[in-house]
C-alpha cells in the first residue's frame, strides 16, 4: 500500500487554523483539464478560491479532491480541485499559510480574459515557486471599504495632529 501524501492533512489543518482565528482561508490552484472551476475566472492557468464557510456550500477536503459549491457572479458552480493541483493555502487577512509544489498531470486550461471582479469566491492568484512545502506570507488582498483606517501616517483633513482626536491611522511596517 502506497503512503498517503501529507498535503491533504496540511490543507485541512491550515483551513482549521484560519477558521479558528477568524481568518478567511483561500487556496491558489493550478487549473488543468482535471480541475472543475468557472474558466472565465482563470488567469495564467491559476485561480484563487475563497474556501471559507460563508463562501462555500458542502465543502469536502478529502485526500484526493477539494470539492464544494460556490457562487460566481450570482450563479452557483460545483468546484472540484485535485489536491495535487493546490499551489497554496493562506489567510486573506495576513497572508500566512503554506505553499506546495505542483506538477500538472492534465492538460493546461485556457485563460478566458474575462473580468473576475464580480466573483465572490475568487481572489488574485498567488505566485508560488519552490520544491517543497513552505510557509508563505503574501500580501493580503486589498479591501474596497472606504471607511477602514488608512495605512499610512500622512495627515488627513479630519486629523488635527493632536493625540486622541480625529480618525486613527495605521502605519504599515514590513
Amino acid at each position: 500500500m502506497s503512503e498517503i501524501s501529507t498535503k491533504p492533512y496540511l490543507l485541512r489543518a491550515l483551513y482549521e487554523w484560519c477558521t479558528d482565528n477568524g481568518y478567511t482561508p483561500h487556496i491558489a490552484v493550478r487549473v488543468d483539464n482535471q480541475t472543475r472551476v468557472p474558466r472565465q475566472f482563470v488567469r495564467d492557468n491559476e485561480i484563487v478560491l475563497n474556501i471559507s464557510f460563508e463562501a462555500t456550500s458542502q465543502l469536502q477536503m478529502g485526500n484526493e479532491w477539494v470539492e464544494f459549491s460556490a457562487r460566481f457572479s450570482g450563479k452557483s458552480h460545483k468546484i472540484e480541485v485535485p489536491v495535487a493541483n493546490v499551489l497554496a493555502i493562506y489567510a486573506r487577512e495576513n497572508g500566512q499559510g503554506m505553499a506546495f509544489p505542483v506538477e500538472s498531470a492534465g492538460g493546461e486550461a485556457t485563460d478566458s480574459g474575462a473580468d473576475a471582479e464580480d466573483a465572490e469566491a475568487v481572489e488574485p492568484p498567488v505566485k508560488v515557486a519552490g520544491s517543497g512545502p513552505r510557509a508563505v506570507e503574501s500580501e493580503p488582498a486589498p479591501r474596497a471599504k472606504a471607511d477602514e483606517a488608512d495605512t499610512d501616517d500622512t495627515p488627513r483633513p479630519d486629523d488635527d495632529g493632536s493625540k486622541g482626536g480625529g480618525r486613527g491611522h495605521l502605519k504599515v511596517v514590513k
